[in-house]
């Protein structure tokens, strides 16, 4: 399919470069009239799932990379651009844990999505951009829409982790070893 898509790229800058200004110009309105009808096709298809009952269907629809351009590039999307940012986080996570890192969403704004990576690449740098090119794919796959990706690198806490925060102590007992009182 991404083959097909540079085709039509392709072809479509060919229409572009047309000498002919008035075929030049038939030849796009022909394709704007295209895309509207298959715009008005999709809305009509997410909406009658979406009314009958449909939320998951229209879920899925979403979920697939192909269909989830077109609703794109028809302004359909159900989710919006934050979901889908947050989705694909949620999806690199593991991979990024495995390499003992960790991603945020620090914001959305002006149609770029600040990031923040944590301990990413355990201290090797050719591993901090693997990783970091694996979170900005991830996402812009997710929100091709976006006109950008920024990353920064999260800072290191200082000294021994706080590790009593995350296990309650009960009355009496001593610290966790590495705690503090």
């Amino acid at each position: 399919m991404r083959e097909r898509v540079a085709q039509v790229a392709a072809l479509l800058a060919a229409v572009e470069a047309l000498p002919d200004p008035a075929a030049r110009s038939t030849a796009a309105e022909a394709v704007q009239g295209i895309l509207e009808l298959y715009g008005e096709g999709l809305a009509r298809i997410l909406a009658s799932a979406s009314q009958a009952g449909g939320e998951a269907l229209v879920e899925a629809l979403a979920a697939d990379e192909l269909v989830s351009h077109l609703l794109l590039l028809h302004g359909l999307h159900p989710l919006d651009v934050e979901t889908r940012v947050r989705r694909a986080l949620e999806e690199v996570r593991p991979y990024l844990a495995a390499h003992g890192g960790d991603v945020a969403l620090v914001s959305v704004e002006n149609g770029v999505a600040r990031l923040r990576l944590a301990g990413s690449g355990n201290g090797c740098p050719s591993s901090a951009v693997t990783l970091k090119r694996a979170v900005e794919e991830a996402v812009l796959q997710a929100a091709p829409d976006l006109e950008g990706v920024e990353t920064a690198e999260m800072a290191e806490p200082a000294g021994r982790p706080i590790t009593f925060l995350a296990r309650p102590r009960t009355a009496g007992a001593a610290p966790a070893a590495g705690g503090r009182p």
